[in-house]
């Protein structure tokens, strides 16, 4: 069953998605490619060049595509979704064509400037050509990519083709949740462009990223400006608002502190963010910061506890898979993302996990000024996996050493590297996200392997966050918490001392259908009910007879499954196409506030 939500009925594919998609890294240069492009879908021919070789052998082989064109597709959805207009599966052994005629308006590029073509991201591995001539490969389904087509766009126009093969499960790269044969917790596999395509004009010497890292205990903000500048300062300004509160000037790719007078702290409470402003030659960029600090440490019992601001803080959080009942990974609108933030705000949360997949930047920056924390996972691969491993754990207690590679899908050394690549990756394109407070490795054992060694490089490339090194089992006695999924059994903290934190990362999953909004005639989840009412009572009374009297024990953080319905899985708190809350919003609420006034009090707000 096709169920549209609110947003998807209205969409308007001549103004798909059309704000600007990277809210950290702001130009006045931008022209949105997304809207009506053609597609075709082809068998995959054998014998592409690799990837490595020399630019003249890959153009040679570049071609334009079929000759024809199956129809016409709605960028960015994918094509296994309704609001693309296709709703066909892209298979392993097929190719995935896209074409569009691009013309740069009167004035967009200017003297001495360069041309970038953006994609949010493409899954799984793409080749993009301009006039036949090709502009670039990328691999990895999940992060963004550009490619300088300044040389390409013949009078500042051209035709462009995007070519995509997506092996999904069957391959061994990030595939997250989606799967070519769906059901259950596994959904269906979706392919090709899923963010926003476009398209900016830079100077020859521009900002090419920033690294901005809070110090609050210093009051200060350090700031790197990335950039192939030959020398040339970039002028960094810091403002509250309208009024300036720190100012410097530095070299290019060298780490700058910048003093902020009277910081006022970050918090979901207080979403306070800095606007940030660098000039670097003719470039100019807008960015923002948050000053804000997370950690762990014990609170007066000498219970360990998140820390935020240096004060213990309870993330009271509900699992985000991020899955729209039209559109797929891709929501169909700006305003449907901050519905599922705003909505789950207001329903008392205070953190969010963003489950097995990597969000548009728009996202993010909805969380960092809505005020929600995020816990951030990384995008599993490997495969396949092996029950025993991956589902047995979730009802009889076991622990694996993850060491044993073959066991848990990860044989291959290739893939186990191109893991530790796509989470490197993946930290360096959120490390500015004000909210992420933890990151994520590895989630019940899907792929996992040498976690505890995962979690140290982790730690290297970020050490201002917290780690959950291994959700839910097969625990290697790594990273800062101590994390549990508990489903089938009743919930007690473990007796065991645990120099770590304690969290319950994933819990509940009760299940209501709600006709007309339910994906098939299936239903997945963990506890049944048949009315809104004997939901609402098992939801009080789980967190009142098991969540609540364990915060005072040590649980510092919990994680309640799901946000919304998602295909066959029907235990969310909103449908699969967010037109139906099941439970009283005061209700959800009331227990939220109990579990973050057992956990502490807020942190201060002005």
């Amino acid at each position: 069953m096709t169920l549209l939500t609110r947003w998807g009925k209205a969409l308007d594919p001549d103004a798909v998605l059309p704000e600007y998609p990277r809210p950290q890294l702001v130009r006045d240069s931008f022209l949105n490619l997304n809207g009506r492009w053609e597609y075709a879908f082809t068998d995959t021919e054998p014998a592409e060049p690799a990837a490595h070789a020399e630019p003249a052998e890959r153009a040679e082989y570049a071609n334009t595509g079929p000759a024809e064109y199956d129809g016409e597709i709605v960028v960015p959805f994918s094509p296994e979704s309704a609001l693309s207009g296709v709703g066909r599966q892209l298979r392993p052994d097929e190719t995935l064509w896209y074409r569009r005629t691009v013309r740069l308006p009167d004035g967009f590029r200017r003297e001495g400037h360069r041309v970038l073509l953006h994609f949010g991201a493409v899954d799984q591995v793409c080749r993009v050509t301009v006039d036949g001539r090709e502009a670039g490969r990328h691999e990895g389904g999940y992060l963004p990519f550009h490619f300088d087509v300044t040389d390409l766009l013949d009078d500042g126009a051209g035709t462009l083709v995007v070519e995509v093969q997506d092996p999904s499960d069957t391959g061994d790269r990030g595939w997250g949740k989606q799967r070519l044969k769906r059901g259950g917790i596994w959904y269906t596999a979706q392919s090709g462009i899923w963010q926003t395509v476009w398209i900016e004009c830079v100077p020859e010497v521009h900002v090419e990223r920033l690294t901005l890292v809070p110090h609050l205990d210093e009051s200060c903000v350090e700031v790197t400006v990335h950039a192939d500048a030959g020398g040339e300062p970039a002028r960094i300004e810091v403002r509250a608002g309208d009024e300036v509160v720190g100012h410097a000037e530095a070299a290019a790719n060298e780490p700058v502190r910048i003093p902020v007078a009277d910081v006022r702290p970050w918090s979901p409470e207080d979403p306070f963010l800095y606007g940030i402003t660098v000039e670097l030659g003719a470039d100019r960029v807008e960015s923002y910061a948050g000053m804000r600090s997370f950690g762990v440490g014990p609170d007066e019992h000498g219970v360990p506890r998140l820390l935020l601001n240096g004060r213990p803080y309870f993330h009271a959080g509900v699992l985000d898979q991020g899955y729209w009942s039209d559109g797929m990974y891709t929501a169909p609108s700006d305003e449907a993302l901050v519905h599922d933030i705003a909505t789950m705000k207001r329903l008392g949360f205070t953190m969010l996990r963003k489950h097995i997949k990597v969000e548009p930047a728009r996202w993010y920056h909805h969380c960092d000024r809505i005020g929600i924390l995020v816990w951030q996972d990384m995008v599993n691969g490997g495969g396949p996996y092996r029950p025993e491993v991956v589902t047995a754990p979730a009802v009889s207690p076991l622990r694996l050493n993850d060491t044993r590679h073959r066991r848990f899908g990860r044989a291959d050394a290739a893939s186990r590297e191109r893991f530790r690549a796509e989470t490197r990756e993946t930290i360096e394109h959120l490390r500015n996200v004000v909210s992420i407070a933890v990151w994520v490795p590895f989630n019940e054992g899907w792929g996992q392997f040498d976690a505890a060694a995962v979690a140290a490089e982790v730690r290297a490339l970020d050490p201002t966050r917290t780690i959950d090194h291994a959700s839910g089992w097969h625990d290697q006695r790594a990273g800062d918490l101590r994390s549990l999924h508990v489903y089938f059994r009743r919930f007690r903290v473990p007796r065991r001392r645990d120099a770590r934190v304690l969290v319950l990362s994933e819990y509940g999953g009760y299940n209501l259908r709600v006709d007309g909004h339910a994906f098939s005639g299936k239903d997945f989840g963990y506890k049944r009910y048949h009315s809104a009412d004997r939901l609402g009572a098992a939801f009080a009374r789980l967190h009142a007879r098991e969540i609540v009297p364990a915060i005072p024990r040590g649980l510092a953080a919990t994680v309640y499954t799901q946000l919304s319905d998602v295909e066959d899985e029907l235990n969310g708190l909103l449908t699969h196409d967010r037109e139906v809350c099941k439970l009283p919003a005061d209700l959800v609420r009331s227990v939220n506030a109990r579990l973050t006034s057992a956990g502490g009090p807020p942190p201060p707000t002005r």
